[in-house]
C-alpha cells in the first residue's frame, strides 16, 4: 500500500478510535454527533459515499440506527473489542497489510481464514457436506496457534471456525481466543453446546462469536438436523442473549426450506431473540451424501434475492446472501481473495465448498499454500463469471473448476469418498443451465438500477 494510503487509514483509524471512545459515554445522545465529530477529523473527500450512507442512518433514525442501539446494548467489553479487533485490526490495519503482501508476492492474501479444529459433531444432518471429513480428524492447539500466527503475519486478523461441529473443542477454541487477543474469531455452530460455563468464557476473552445454524422453524429445521433441535437453539439464543453476548445466524436454503428462511416471521423470530446478522447460503451438492433435489429451483432462489433484499431496507440485521450478493464483492471470494479454508486434516482449500487442494499446512507455510497451483488459478480467473449472480466455479460455473483441478493437479480432501471434478460438475451442470437466464434477467435490472443510482460496481 502506497505512504499515503498508510497515513490515510492510520488518521482514519484515529478519527473512528476517538468517535466510539466518544459514543461510549453516551450513544444514544452522542451518535447523532457523531459525524460532526468524524467530518472534523478527516479531510471531506475521504471516503465521501459510506460517510454520506452512515450520515443519512443516523439522520432517519431507520432500522440500522436500531442496529446500531442494539450494539450498545451488548456488554461493554466485548463491544469495545469488536470494535478493535473488526474495524480496526481486520477492516483498516490488516487490509493494507494483505494489500502489500498481496502486490509483492502477487498471489491472493485472504481478510478472513476458515478453520476445522475437528471433522467431529454431535450431529449428522441431511445433506452436509462436512460429514464427508468423517469424525476423526482434528488439528492440533500448536497446529491452530501457527496458522493465526502466520496469519496475522500476512495482515489477516479475522478466523472463522467450521466443522464437524466446532465446540467440540471449546477449551481449545477458547485458549486460541485468548492468545491471541487481537483478533476476532467467528464460528459457526449448531447451538447445541453453548452453555452457561461457554458464555462466561466468551465473557472473558471478549472475541469470540457464534453463528448459530437454523434452517427455518421447527418442521423445517428438525427434519435436517433432528428432533429437538430448534428447541435447543432456541435455548442457546435466550442463553446468549440474557448475558448481552453478540451471535447470528447461518442458514442454508433448499428447496425445501426456503420460503421458511426468507420470511418475515423468521426475520422477526431471529430479531426478537438477539441476532444480529443473518448469513444465507445456498445449498451445495458435494460429496458422495449429496442431495440434488435439495438444490433450490430458479423461482425459489430468485425469491430469495427478491425477499432479503427487501427486508434489508426494513428489518434491524444485517443479512448478506452469499449466492446472490456477489455484485458487493466483485464475485467469487474464495482461493484466498477474500477467504480460504483449511480442514481438519490440514488439507488448505479454496474454498469450504470446494474440496480439492494441492497442500496440506503441516508441509508448507500459508503463504506457500496461497502460491499453491489452485490457489494461484483462482488468482489468475476470477471473477469466473461478470455476470456477478453466477459467481461460483462450482455451482454456477462447473466448466471452470473442471478445468482448474485438472490443470493444476489438485487432488479431492475427500477421505471417506472421493470424489472425482467429473462427477461432482455433472450434478451442477444441469443447475447452471437452468439458472443462467434467470441470473441473465435478474442481472441486467440490477445493473440498470444500479446505473440509475450511479452505484453499480
Amino acid at each position: 500500500m502506497r505512504i499515503t494510503e498508510k497515513a490515510k487509514n492510520a488518521a482514519l483509524q484515529a478519527a473512528i478510535g476517538q468517535g466510539l471512545h466518544y459514543l461510549e459515554k453516551d450513544p444514544e445522545t452522542n451518535i447523532p454527533k457523531l459525524m460532526h465529530l468524524i467530518d472534523k477529523l478527516t479531510p471531506d473527500d475521504w471516503y465521501r459515499a459510506q460517510r454520506n450512507a452512515f450520515r443519512n442512518v443516523i439522520e432517519s433514525k431507520n432500522h440500522w440506527y436500531d442496529l446500531i442501539l442494539k450494539v450498545y446494548d451488548l456488554d461493554a467489553g466485548v463491544r469495545q473489542t469488536f470494535f478493535q479487533n473488526f474495524i480496526m485490526n481486520a477492516a483498516l490495519l490488516g487490509s493494507a497489510t494483505q494489500e502489500e503482501v498481496s502486490e509483492r508476492e502477487d498471489c491472493n492474501v485472504p481478510w478472513a481464514i476458515l478453520l476445522d479444529p475437528t471433522s467431529a459433531c454431535n450431529m449428522h444432518c441431511i445433506g452436509c457436506w462436512a460429514a464427508e471429513y468423517g469424525n476423526r480428524l482434528n488439528l492440533t492447539f500448536d497446529e491452530l496457534d501457527s496458522i493465526v500466527t502466520q496469519g496475522k503475519a500476512l495482515g489477516t486478523h479475522m478466523y472463522i471456525f467450521t466443522g464437524g461441529e466446532p465446540l467440540v473443542r471449546k477449551k481449545d477454541v477458547i485458549a486460541l481466543c485468548e492468545k491471541h487477543s487481537d483478533c476476532e474469531f467467528l464460528s459457526f455452530t449448531n447451538g447445541t453446546l453453548i452453555d452457561e460455563a461457554f458464555c462466561q468464557d466468551m465473557l472473558r476473552v471478549k472475541n469470540f462469536v457464534p453463528a448459530i445454524s437454523l434452517e427455518g422453524f421447527a418442521e423445517a429445521n428438525d427434519s435436517r438436523r433432528g428432533e429437538g433441535t430448534f428447541e435447543k437453539v432456541k435455548a442457546a439464543m435466550a442463553l446468549l442473549k440474557s448475558h448481552k453476548l453478540p451471535f447470528g445466524i447461518s442458514t442454508c436454503y433448499t428447496s425445501k426450506n426456503y420460503n421458511d428462511i426468507c420470511s418475515e416471521e423468521f426475520y422477526d423470530m431471529i430479531i426478537e431473540a438477539g441476532a444480529l446478522f443473518v448469513w444465507f447460503f445456498h445449498y451445495m451438492p458435494v460429496g458422495s451424501g449429496a442431495v440434488p433435489e435439495l438444490l433450490p429451483t430458479p423461482e425459489q432462489r430468485a425469491e430469495v434475492y427478491h425477499r432479503i433484499r427487501n427486508f434489508r431496507q426494513s428489518k434491524p440485521i444485517f443479512a448478506m446472501d452469499f449466492q446472490n450478493d456477489g455484485q458487493y464483492v466483485g464475485g467469487c471470494i474464495a482461493g484466498g481473495r477474500r477467504y480460504m479454508h483449511i480442514n481438519a486434516r490440514g488439507d488448505v482449500e479454496p474454498c469450504v465448498f470446494i474440496h480439492y487442494s494441492n497442500c496440506n499446512i503441516r508441509n508448507c507455510t500459508l503463504l506457500e499454500a496461497l502460491k499453491s497451483p489452485i490457489f494461484m488459478a483462482y488468482h489468475r480467473q476470477q471473477p469466473f463469471n461478470e455476470n456477478m449472480l453466477q459467481p461460483c466455479p462450482m455451482l454456477e460455473n462447473p466448466e471452470k473448476l473442471r478445468a482448474i483441478v485438472k490443470e493444476t493437479g489438485a487432488v479431492s480432501t475427500d477421505y471417506e469418498s472421493p470424489e472425482d471434478v467429473d462427477t461432482l460438475c455433472d450434478r451442477t451442470t444441469p443447475y447452471a443451465k437452468n439458472w443462467q437466464p434467470t441470473a441473465d434477467a435478474l442481472w441486467k435490472a440490477q445493473c440498470e438500477t444500479c446505473a440509475h443510482h450511479n452505484d453499480c460496481q
